[in-house]
């Protein structure tokens, strides 16, 4: 498809960046259904477009992290283990169907969906979650048994649902790993998710670039919208009424979600 700079996609990534920046979540949640039903792209360019968008801006988000020692590489490391080869064939089984026919867009677009749904639940439950963890953590003698096999597990899971929706790295990723590393601080886990979405959505970037479902000129206009929004919304994070802005987040993703399902 032709495509001609718009303005609009660059004010629509600046005010998702912000968001970013803001809640720390929002990034593949909010693009990709802003592309497909505000700007009329199909679900497999939004979807390709976004990975490599996210690959870029969450490479800086991790040198930060990495800079203030928030990264447990080992949990990455595991993530990545599970995410990258899942990636993988899942990249080779929408090839199969062929990326931009009927049968793929509709499973990107119910993928998507339900990803929005999980999420948007996540965030809903999140201090619910924590809370819940935290009391079970002392019991939890499987998972901290088998809690590198889990964690790879979750990391097939991520990479196989970033793939096919380009959401899931954030929210459920951190959701995962709370219930998996009970101990390990906020800071740490949000830390070592971010560092694991990089090498998976630049994979599954690449690969839908490799598809034919990556436009550049897009990719480039929400780059220069979105990296100074998260700058500016990571500078008044600390000020904004972080849960407030989450409860209105997940309504939103709730209600996009039920529209991509079942419309």
């Amino acid at each position: 498809m032709e495509f001609i700079f718009n303005p609009a996609l660059s004010i629509s990534g600046f005010a998702v960046g912000l968001l970013v920046g803001l809640t720390g979540v929002g990034g593949g949640s909010l693009m990709t259904p802003l592309l497909v039903l505000l700007f009329g792209f199909k679900p497999a360019t939004a979807v390709g477009t976004d990975l490599l968008y996210a690959a870029i801006t969450k490479s800086g988000g991790s040198w930060v992290h990495h800079r203030h020692g928030n990264i447990e590489w080992r949990i990455t490391g595991r993530l990545a283990l599970g995410s990258v080869p899942a990636a993988g064939l899942t990249l080779l089984a929408l090839a199969q169907l062929g990326i931009k026919g009927h049968g793929a867009t509709g499973l990107i677009s119910v993928v998507l969906g339900f990803s929005l749904l999980l999420t948007a639940l996540s965030l809903f439950f999140r201090q619910r979650l924590l809370d819940l963890a935290k009391r079970r953590s002392a019991s939890a003698n499987f998972a901290q048994r088998h809690v590198a096999g889990l964690t790879v597990a979750v990391g097939a899971i991520v990479g196989a649902l970033v793939t096919i929706s380009s959401v899931g790295a954030g929210a459920l990723g951190v959701t995962a790993l709370a219930f998996l590393y009970p101990q390990l601080a906020a800071r740490r886990i949000v830390g070592s998710d971010i560092a694991h979405a990089v090498p998976l959505t630049l994979v599954a970037g690449l690969g839908h670039w490799w598809l034919g479902t990556v436009d550049v000129v897009l990719l480039v206009s929400l780059l220069i919208g979105s990296l100074p929004g998260i700058a500016l919304g990571a500078h008044f994070a600390a000020r904004v009424p972080e849960r407030a802005l989450r409860g209105l987040l997940a309504s939103v993703l709730l209600l996009v979600g039920g529209k991509l399902i079942f419309v």
